[in-house]
């Protein structure tokens, strides 16, 4: 198989893997939708908040494995940039979902899983920070944020440059994704209180 056969292969699983809407799908079987409460954003965290750490423990492994699964499939096909290929598409599958409308979350589970396919060691240590940092912090949402921006520094000093590199455009791929939520957060709030709107009690 060619390498340009194994890279497109590894797109499209990539990205039907990351299309399924795991959250959405937990979120229905107890009666609600991810999309309209809440921040809305249909993720992990968003479930969570509405049902608690045990409710949304099946979002939390099912979007991390959609990126592990992702990663592996690619590596399988074509090795390492296949890899990296195959996990970039599921985070836009995961934040532009074909099954769900093209309306998904961020992408930062997804993304954990594919690192754990790709640098596994990396993902250990971002793992061992994230729970230092959440007793330090008594927050998990701290931790969380700390070990993925740093998985770049940890992953430095353990893969080649390159890789590294590529590691950070698959982040850029989140930050693309929170800078969209949050300019429709702004379009939203400015509808609310244009002309026309109720006043504000």
């Amino acid at each position: 198989m060619s390498f340009r056969v194994a890279v497109t292969l590894a797109v499209a699983a990539g990205y039907l893997l990351g299309s399924i809407p795991v959250a959405v799908l937990v979120a229905r079987a107890h009666g609600f939708d991810p999309r309209t409460v809440g921040d809305r954003n249909p993720g992990a965290w968003n479930v969570k908040e509405q049902l608690g750490w045990r409710g949304s423990l099946p979002v939390f492994a099912g979007d991390t494995l959609k990126g592990v699964a992702a990663g592996l499939t690619g590596l399988a096909l074509g090795g390492i940039w296949a890899g990296y290929a195959a996990v970039a598409a599921a985070m836009i599958g995961h934040a532009w979902p074909v099954f769900a409308r093209f309306r998904g979350g961020r992408s930062i589970l997804t993304f954990a899983g594919g690192l754990a396919a790709l640098s596994p060691l990396t993902f250990l240590l971002g793992l061992g920070l994230l729970g230092v940092v959440a007793a330090l912090a008594r927050s998990f949402a701290v931790g969380a944020r700390t070990a993925v921006f740093a998985a770049p520094l940890i992953q430095l000093g353990l893969d080649p440059v390159e890789r590294v590199l590529a590691t950070g455009a698959l982040m850029i791929l989140i930050g693309l994704r929170f800078g969209m939520a949050w300019l429709s957060g702004r379009s939203a709030a400015r509808a609310s209180s244009g002309p026309g709107a109720a006043p504000r009690a």
